[in-house]
């Protein structure tokens, strides 16, 4: 599995915070020490780009929302976040709980059975 750690924006045209030299580009080359296919840090306003067209199995987000935001707009119904680092499998849907239209009967499960399924998926191979 190929993954890709993107930084922070911007990540390769400027440089005012120094978490890509002293954090993302260690954990890359520590990942890379383990076999793992990683390369990183790559710009956050690209790499969604190639990784939809199938060069990255995986991206490793920064922040919350600079990785869910284009998850769900390429994959709103189905997409699954996925929390890395933690020592048991945790995958939730990527809208969130939609309280908005809860007990409502108009909520599409797609993306909690496709959580559910990753999830299993993940499991089984720990």
């Amino acid at each position: 599995m190929a993954w890709r750690a993107h930084g922070l924006p911007c990540a390769a045209s400027t440089r005012t915070r120094d978490e890509e030299l002293t954090i993302v580009g260690p954990a890359v080359q520590a990942a890379r020490r383990q076999q793992i296919d990683a390369v990183g840090p790559l710009s956050a306003d690209t790499v969604f780009h190639y990784a939809l067209k199938g060069d990255y199995d995986a991206v490793v987000a920064m922040y919350h929302d600079q990785g869910l935001c284009p998850l769900k707009l390429i994959g709103f119904e189905t997409g699954v976040n996925w929390t890395l680092g933690l020592p048991f499998v945790r995958t939730s849907p990527d809208h969130g709980t939609a309280y908005d239209i809860a007990g409502l009967g108009i909520a599409d499960p797609s993306s909690m059975i496709a959580a559910i399924r990753l999830a299993q998926q993940l499991a089984t191979v720990r």
